[in-house]
Parts: C-alpha cells; sequence; structure tokens
C-alpha cells in the first residue's frame, strides 16, 4: 500500500519506501486502495484530536462517503459511542447496517435541530469536512470539552461546474473564533491535512499500525462503491459529484470491472 500527496493516477509510481506498507494476506488490492487515506484520517481526526472514548457522541458529516465509512467503524471499536451521521435518506439504510446510530437526511431536515431533540446537550466530536458555516454550526453543538475537527472544504463544490459565488460565500462564511472565547466555552477547534503530514514517518506509521491490526482483527473494512479504469475518469468523479457514492471511489488501470 502507498501513501503519497498527490501523482498517484498513473500506473507506475516512484515513492519514498517510507511510504510503503505491506497489505495483509486476507486484504484485496481494492480494499488496500481504499483504505490508507480515509482511515488514517478518520484515526488521527477522532482519536488523535478528538480524544475518543467510551460513552461519547461523534457527529459524522458525509456519513457515506469514504472517511465518514471509515469513522463510523472507528466508532464501533469503542464502547457506548453515539454516532449521527448525515447523508440522502437513500443510504440511511447502508449507514445503519455500518454503525451509525441517527441518521440525519440534510436535504430536508436541520441536522442541528435533529440532534437537539436526541441530546440536548450536543455531541462531544463533530468531524467537519464541509467548512464555511457548518464550521460555527458544528462549534455551537459542542458540549463542553467537545472538539470540532474540520479536515476539508466540501461546500466549496456545488455542482459540476465552478460557481464563484458559492465560493465567495463559503470564503465569507469562514468560522472564526478567539483563543478567549475558548477559554470562555471549555472547546476546542482542530484542523488536519494528511497531505501536510508527509514528514512525519514515525507518527503515520503508528497508526497504520494500528488500523491494520484492527483489519485483521476483523474491527475495520473498507467499504468500496465502485471501482473504474482510468479511461472513465470523469464518470468516477462524478459519481462522487454527484453524490451518488456510499463509500470508496477506485481508479484503476486494465480493463473496467463489473461494479
Amino acid at each position: 500500500m502507498v501513501l503519497n500527496r498527490s501523482g498517484m493516477w498513473q500506473e507506475e509510481v516512484t515513492v519514498p519506501s517510507v511510504q510503503t506498507f505491506l497489505m495483509p494476506e486476507a486484504m484485496t488490492f481494492e480494499e488496500a486502495a481504499a483504505l490508507l487515506v480515509n482511515y488514517i484520517t478518520a484515526y488521527m481526526v477522532l482519536f488523535d484530536f478528538g480524544n475518543l472514548r467510551p460513552g461519547h457522541s461523534v457527529l459524522v458529516h458525509m456519513a457515506a462517503g469514504g472517511v465518514g465509512m471509515a469513522a463510523v467503524q472507528l466508532c464501533r471499536t469503542v464502547e457506548n459511542v453515539t454516532v449521527f451521521g448525515t447523508a440522502s435518506a437513500g443510504k440511511h439504510e447502508a449507514l445503519k447496517e455500518n454503525g451509525v446510530t441517527h441518521p440525519i437526511d440534510y436535504h430536508t431536515t436541520d441536522y442541528v435541530d435533529e440532534i437537539k431533540k436526541i441530546s440536548p446537550k450536543g455531541v462531544d466530536i463533530v468531524m467537519d469536512p464541509l467548512g464555511g458555516s457548518d464550521t460555527a454550526k458544528g462549534y455551537n453543538l459542542l458540549k463542553p470539552m467537545g472538539k470540532v475537527v474540520t479536515y476539508g472544504m466540501a461546500n466549496l463544490l456545488t455542482g459540476p461546474k465552478r460557481n464563484l459565488m458559492a465560493l465567495a460565500r463559503t470564503w465569507w462564511n469562514q468560522f472564526s473564533v478567539t483563543a478567549l472565547q475558548l477559554l470562555q466555552a471549555n472547546r476546542a477547534v482542530c484542523g488536519f491535512h494528511l497531505g501536510y503530514l508527509d514528514g512525519e514517518v514515525e507518527l503515520v506509521t503508528g497508526v497504520v499500525t494500528r488500523l491494520l491490526a484492527l483489519y485483521n482483527q476483523g474491527h475495520i473494512k473498507p467499504h468500496v462503491d465502485s471501482v473504474w479504469p482510468f479511461e472513465k475518469v470523469a464518470d468516477a468523479m462524478k459519481q462522487m459529484q454527484e453524490k451518488k457514492n456510499v463509500g470508496k471511489v477506485l481508479l484503476v488501470p486494465g480493463p473496467e470491472k463489473e461494479n
């Protein structure tokens, strides 16, 4: 398995040996391709920043995506964790099977209201890949000692074409908080980007070691939505852009496989 910030959409790549990891015997190539980025991100957000413990509650946005599915599986490795997961209604059954306690359809309901009905005090951890105004919503949902971890800006992407108004709106709505406000609220705001940890070999290798142990014990299993040949890269991107995927979308060299 290879971890590289970019340049992987080709048949042959050259990477530092420290960014390669042995696949377990039972793991398929598709699972191996789906594991590293998604599960390292989910693990470090939940455990390194989030300090996930028994009895905690977690809001997972885009819970049917690659990182979302990984996060939900990892939450199951800790006792009595309540998971709120946002996704369109058609994906709720898959979310429940994966371990989401309360699926929420963000198209038809306000997820803040839905969470407050079930947990009036809010949640302990918010996984925020959305950015913009949703970061502020997540922050305001936190219990005392809670953490919002932002690791993406999905709100910048609103459709197949670039929307400068949406870009400007998301930028304008960026969440900002002062150190004094954090102190008074007993909350934390964290930022995570795996691409900027490429020099932290020991840190990342330690996480991979723990993830492979969880895989070998049967606690986690990458969920592959679909596999596309390089020639259909536009269709693969469209699958994600239109939010049709449940799990990881993969590109592979060679002939097309049946999805």
